[in-house]
Formats: C-alpha cells, sequence, structure tokens
C-alpha cells in the first residue's frame, strides 16, 4: 500500500545514556572522560564507509566528547542519506569502543507520474532534478512537488496539487510517484484598479505582463491566471507611477475572485497614488573631463517636468556612453534622488566617477574553424592601441553578426585596470554557409516546378559569395550565376556581378531575356552606402495573341534594355535578417538609354522601419513608392512595369491583382506604385528562431497622375531562421475583393524579410 512520505528524523540519539552506564560499568559515573580506542561503523550498504568517517569529529585517541557525538549525529543526518543514526559505547582495551549504527534511506527505483492529463510527462520531468538512483530524501522529493507545482502555476493551473507518494520495497528500493490534480487552467476574465486616478485603467492594464483571456491571445499564449506574474505585475504599476512622477504610488497584492467554476479569475489591484513629485533640479557631481552644460544637454529629464525612473535610467546609460565612447571604460554614474515632501519635487544629482582613458589592448577571436581571422578582424572598427570607444565596439559586434557566417557572435571586453586596457575576446560559432536545395512545387501559373540552388556564402572561409540557381517549370524557366565580393582590392566597397537567362509563358504572350549585371557598392559613413549598378538584357516579346491589348502588341520582338542605376542605402538595423530596431532607407533611379533599344527612366523609394515594443517582439512599418515613364517617346516596357501583389509587395493577392488588368482581365502593370506594410512581430518559439506575425498591407499600382483604388488585405504568418535560410509562410485575406478573385492566399518563400 502506497503512503505519503513524511519522513522525520529520529530525535537525536546521544550517547548520554549509554556513556552514563559505560561510567558506571568503569567504577564511577563522575569519573574522568575515558579515552576512546576504536570507532566502529555499522549499518552500511551502498555509502562508503570513507563517507562517514571524514564526517565524524571525535577521534581515536582523544578524551571521549559527548558534544562532538552530537555534532557527527547532526552532520550524519544533513547528508540526506540516513533515516536514523545512533551512537552505541562499549567497552574496550582499558578505554572505550563507539559504535556509529545506521539505517540507510531506500533508493529511488523508479520516478512515475500519476494524473497528469494537460502536461506532458516529459515537460514534467525536464522540471524536477531527482532521478532514479537517487536517495529517497524528504527534501530532496518534496522541493521537486513544489518545482512541479510552480510549472503547474506558470502555465496557468493555479489550483493544482501535487502529493509524493513512495513505496519501499523489501530490497531498501524505493518507487516515487507525484500524484497530480491538474484542476482547470484558470483564464483572466478581467482585471480591475481600485484608487487610480491620474492614469487611466487601460493605461495600466498596458503596462503589465498579464492580460485578459481574448480572441488572439492564444497566439501570445496570454490570459491564463499566473500567480507570479500577476505579483510581478504590483511593481510594474509602481514603476509605471514613478515614471509619471508618483514616486510614493503603491499597487498592493492582487485580490483573486474565482467564477463559480473556478474556470475564469476576476484580479483586482488597489492602488494607492499619492502626490505627483516633479524635478526641482538637476546637477552633476565629480565630472572632471566632461563640462556640466554638455551633460545637461544629454539628459532626457528635464527640470519642472514629473520625475520619471525610466528617464532617469536612459540619463544614466546616455552619461555613461558618452564617456565610454571618450576612452573612459570604467567610468560609473550614480544618480541620487532628493525628495521634498512639502513642494512635492525632487532633486537630482548624477555622481559621476570618471575614472581614466582606456586603450584596446590584445583583440583575440575564436571558434571560427572556416572563416579566416582577417576576414573578422576588418569588421572590427577597433585596432589595438585605439582609445577605447563602446560606440564603435558595439557597432562591431552588429557587422560580424550581419556576415550571417556564425550562429552566435559574443563580444566580451576584458578590462585591465594596472594597464589601463581593455582586452576584447571575440568568440564565434560558425553555421553551415553552403546550402544546397534541390525541389518541386505546383503553381496555377507555372504548372509543376523544378528547383535547384546552389549557394556558398563564405567561399573558402574568404567573405565571398557565389549562387548558381535554376528553376524550371511547364511555363517558364530561370537560370542565374552570380559572385559577390565584399572587399575589393582589400577595401570596403563590394562587387557584384551575375548573369542570366529566364523564359516565361503568360497567357497574352511569351517572353525570354538573356542578361548580365555588374555593380559596385562603398560606404560613405558607417551606415550609409553609395551604388552603381549597370544591366544589360536582351528581351523578346513573341506569341502574342490577337486580342491582346495594344500595350502588349505594341511591344512584340526584341528590344535591348542599356542601364545604369545609381543608388544610395541608409542601414542602420541591428540584425539584417532578423530585425528588432533600426531602419533601412533606400533611393534607386534607373535609366534606360546608354545605348540599347529601351528609353525609360524609374525611381524607387524605399523605407523599413523596426521599432521594438517589448524585449522580444516587434513592429515594422515599411513602404514603397514607385515611379517610372518612358523616354523619347517609348512607352515603359511592359517588364519593367510594376506589379502589385504577392508576397513581397500585398500579401493576399495574386500577381499584379492591385493594378492595371487588359482587356482579358490579365495585369499589365502600372507606372507608379505606392505600398504600404504594417506587421507585428512576437516570438513562438525563441529556441529556434520562430516568430509569428500579424500584418495588413495596402498598395495599388496605377497609371494616372494621383494614386487610385488602394487594395487592403490582413492575415498572419510565420518567420522562422531556418538551418536552410529564412523562411516566410504567409496567409492574406483580401479585404477588399473583386469578381474573380481568391478570397485569401497562402504564400511562401526563402530569402530576405522586408
Amino acid at each position: 500500500m502506497a503512503v505519503n512520505l513524511k519522513l522525520k528524523p529520529r530525535p537525536v540519539v546521544l550517547a548520554c545514556l549509554s556513556l552514563l552506564l559505560l561510567f558506571t560499568a568503569l567504577g564511577s559515573a563522575r569519573a574522568a572522560e575515558p579515552t576512546v580506542i576504536g570507532i566502529e561503523i555499522r549499518g552500511l550498504k551502498r555509502i562508503e564507509e570513507g563517507v562517514v568517517r571524514r564526517l565524524i569529529s571525535q577521534q581515536v585517541g582523544e578524551p571521549l566528547s559527548p558534544q562532538k557525538i552530537t555534532t557527527d549525529i547532526k552532520h550524519l543526518y544533513q547528508t540526506g542519506y540516513f533515516e536514523d543514526v545512533k551512537v552505541e559505547g562499549e567497552p574496550f582495551e582499558g578505554g572505550l569502543k563507539l559504535i556509529y549504527v545506521v539505517r540507510e534511506k531506500p533508493t529511488i527505483r523508479k520516478i512515475d507520474f500519476y494524473g497528469n492529463k494537460e502536461v506532458k510527462t516529459e515537460d514534467i520531468q525536464k522540471q524536477i532534478k531527482i532521478s532514479p538512483g537517487s536517495v529517497a530524501d524528504t527534501v530532496l522529493i518534496n522541493d521537486n512537488a513544489s518545482k512541479i507545482t510552480a510549472y503547474y502555476e506558470s502555465e496557468g493551473y493555479s489550483l493544482t496539487r501535487v502529493v509524493p507518494v513512495v513505496r519501499t520495497t523489501a530490497a531498501n528500493q524505493a518507487v516515487l510517484t507525484y500524484v497530480i490534480n491538474e484542476g482547470p487552467r484558470i483564464k483572466i476574465k478581467e482585471i480591475r484598479f481600485t484608487g487610480n486616478k491620474a492614469l487611466k485603467s487601460g493605461e495600466i492594464r498596458a503596462a503589465m505582463k498579464s492580460k485578459p483571456r481574448r480572441f488572439f491571445s492564444f497566439l501570445f499564449k496570454s490570459g491564463y491566471y499566473k500567480k507570479d506574474d500577476l505579483l510581478a505585475d504590483s511593481e510594474r504599476i509602481k514603476d509605471l507611477y514613478f515614471d509619471h512622477g508618483y514616486i510614493q504610488a503603491v499597487a498592493q497584492d492582487p485580490k483573486t475572485t474565482l467564477t463559480p467554476d473556478k474556470k475564469w479569475a476576476i484580479i483586482t489591484y488597489a492602488i494607492q497614488e499619492g502626490e505627483q513629485f516633479r524635478v526641482s533640479k538637476t546637477s552633476f557631481a565629480g565630472n572632471k573631463i566632461v563640462g556640466t552644460e554638455e551633460l545637461r544637454q544629454l539628459l532626457a529629464t528635464k527640470v519642472g517636468e514629473p520625475v520619471s525612473r525610466k528617464l532617469v535610467r536612459q540619463d544614466v546609460i546616455d552619461l555613461t556612453d558618452r564617456y565610454s565612447e571618450h576612452g573612459y571604460a570604467l567610468a560609473v554614474i550614480n544618480p541620487e534622488l532628493i525628495p521634498d515632501a512639502k513642494k512635492k519635487t525632487v532633486a537630482i544629482i548624477y555622481r559621476i566617477s570618471e575614472g581614466d582613458i582606456y586603450h584596446i589592448g590584445r583583440i583575440e577571436i575564436s571558434g571560427n574553424q572556416k572563416t579566416r581571422d582577417w576576414v573578422i578582424r576588418r569588421e572590427v572598427l577597433l585596432n589595438e592601441g585605439d582609445i577605447f570607444n563602446s560606440k564603435l565596439l558595439r557597432k562591431s559586434y552588429e557587422r560580424i553578426n550581419n556576415l550571417n557566417f556564425f550562429d552566435s557572435v559574443t563580444m566580451d571586453p576584458q578590462p585591465v585596470p594596472p594597464k589601463k586596457e581593455v582586452n576584447v575576446d571575440i568568440n564565434v560559432k560558425e553555421r553551415p554557409t553552403g546550402f544546397l536545395s534541390v525541389g518541386g512545387g505546383y503553381s496555377s501559373v507555372n504548372k509543376i516546378i523544378g528547383m535547384v540552388d546552389i549557394t556558398q556564402g563564405n567561399l573558402g572561409g574568404r567573405g565571398q559569395a557565389i549562387t548558381l540557381k535554376g528553376e524550371l517549370g511547364g511555363l517558364s524557366s530561370y537560370y542565374e550565376f552570380s559572385f559577390k565580393e565584399p572587399w575589393l582590392f582589400g577595401r570596403r566597397l563590394s562587387l557584384t556581378t551575375s548573369i542570366y537567362k529566364q523564359r516565361q509563358d503568360y497567357l497574352d504572350y511569351n517572353r525570354e531575356a538573356t542578361g548580365g549585371e555588374i555593380g559596385l557598392s562603398k560606404p560613405i559613413s558607417e551606415n550609409t552606402w553609395i551604388s552603381a549598378d549597370y544591366r544589360l538584357e536582351d528581351a523578346t516579346i513573341t506569341n502574342i495573341l490577337s486580342d491582346a491589348s495594344p500595350i502588349i502588341q505594341d511591344q512584340a520582338g526584341t528590344r535591348l534594355t542599356s542601364s545604369i542605376t545609381p543608388g544610395i542605402v541608409r542601414d542602420t538595423r541591428d540584425n539584417y535578417l532578423d530585425p528588432h530596431t533600426g531602419s533601412r532607407n533606400s533611393l534607386y533611379v534607373t535609366f534606360a538609354g546608354i545605348g540599347g533599344d529601351n528609353k525609360f527612366l524609374k525611381v524607387v523609394a524605399e523605407s523599413g522601419w523596426f521599432l521594438p515594443v517589448t524585449r522580444t517582439t516587434t513592429v515594422s512599418l515599411h513602404g514603397v513608392l514607385g515611379y517610372g515613364t518612358g523616354l523619347l517617346g517609348q512607352e515603359l516596357p511592359l517588364y519593367e512595369r510594376f506589379y502589385v501583389g504577392g508576397i513581397y509587395t500585398v500579401r493576399g493577392l495574386a500577381f499584379g491583382e492591385g493594378g492595371p488588368l487588359d482587356i482579358n482581365g490579365q495585369p499589365i502593370g502600372g507606372k507608379n506604385e505606392v505600398i504600404g506594410n504594417f506587421d507585428y512581430i512576437y516570438p513562438l518559439v525563441s529556441a529556434i528562431k520562430l516568430k509569428g506575425d500579424v500584418f495588413f498591407d495596402t498598395g495599388t499600382a496605377y497609371d494616372s497622375l494621383v494614386p487610385r483604388d488602394f487594395r487592403y488585405t490582413s492575415g498572419l504568418g510565420i518567420r522562422w531562421i531556418s538551418p536552410l535560410g529564412p523562411i516566410r509562410l504567409e496567409w492574406g485575406y483580401n479585404l477588399n475583393k473583386k469578381p474573380g478573385e481568391q478570397t485569401s492566399r497562402f504564400e511562401f518563400a526563402f530569402g530576405t524579410f522586408f
């Protein structure tokens, strides 16, 4: 029969009674303490005798010490190995022989879980720190029961009870079973506040981690009752009030009311706001190198405004950066807030310990097996001996990370105060940069498609990239070879070259093209590049249907395009593949007419901004403006017009559906385009860089002077930085569906996220 394990150490059995009898036997209870002649250990089965002897302080040859024996018994109990410990004594060769008698606790042979239905056994096993072979120690067993309970609470099962049950076998082994009564998974129905006047309830809820259960809560794994989160939210509410000047505000621990079915919880926070405090004065102490006025210009905190802990923290960061960007690697800023309760003001003193100027010591690179050291080192904006600069160090980290050669990059600056130097250790973990993809698919336009893509992004560990790709379908084919040298002639000058051949059969016509491109790109500042690309393409339009639109019929035959595209790009994203902060803004102007047959001008401006909402979630705002026109009396070529619709423009629309159609309902693109994309990106499985996306798109392609007929879509997506490269899966819903269009579309792509 299984019983609940509630082991309690037997009262410590001191040697007093046994020793008293011994003393009597020796002739006098008040005589001098006898000498210990020998020590024997009895009852050991699994534990080595040496382990016990090392814990015994009473030594052979010493007088008997009841205090030491008491201590020895306590120490043996504290190991957790024994159920019972006692000390006996017997006369031995004119002295005393001590016998330590122990009874070992059983060994856990097996661990079971009973009653868990909502949570998988393997998930529970990951939480506990006890395993078969462990001693059946009461403290350890109950501690792991608490771990299981805490895990259930973190998943919203706050009424879960876990009871450990131990069944001991004859062989002094035990089977441990954790009996779990899960109870319902409690969802938060409502979060209420009392006492709040200065801040609205919605503003307070927005600052909390806990959220009421809503329709989209499953996307964010939110809306469940989690006690630890609710208690932590009390501090978040307090911090929010502090950021608005209410430095005495208190949010009491929440009161929870369960609905009768115990499936929903109503949470109530009682708030005491207090009075608002404003900044009366900002001053500095200890600054000698940097002037007070220069430091004051860096402050986000302003006199007369409500005091804000958030702004003070930002001040500390900005002030520290000012020093560390000029060599003061160990500068310390400590803000001191001095409130005046009568005037309801706070004076802030930024106490500064400037320290000394540090230089860069050694720069060591490790972890790179394939990538040459100089490929990494050339991305570091500091050299050994340079004055330390934290800003350049952060930018160096971003540049190495954006090579996309590594799964992880760590840059660890190590100050060496005696030398006034900072050593920089750069450790990288390489990822495979060779990519082979062989696959196939089906498209309503191209029918069956076969694809091969061979890419080496770090050729020979030298940072060069080479790509050979091919796509072959029933109605299309595409072949391309490209090469990129990011540091031409050892300078930060990027060279890209490519040649390609393409065939596409449309409903109204067929197009074949052969071309090549060469481009140069050079930085004019740390985040800004200028570029120039030259393209030469020979394109032929054939098999035009007799009832095709005039714009198609007018472009029948073969035409040569010779174009040059200067451009400028400013990119401050923290990560090119998976940005969390920063922006990318670009402007490209294509002029065709340097020889060749086609004469046209195209201008494309693109802007993408990434705004962090939390530490792991991001809002992405992306927009495109495009303008095109024929020159010298020519029309803009059909294949140079703007086509809106698809995963890279307006998701949820088919290719070209967001622009003009011909008389047969086929897309012919527009001379101009406007596109806007809004994305909210959040983590799904952080460990494998899997993220979710909620988006809203709008856009149109048009020939008129002003944009018209905007299209609107919304939907969900998944983004995964997989071992094979970035993958996007998007489902878009057409919000203003037209006749002949699909209500929604599912699309996927490999490539860089916009």
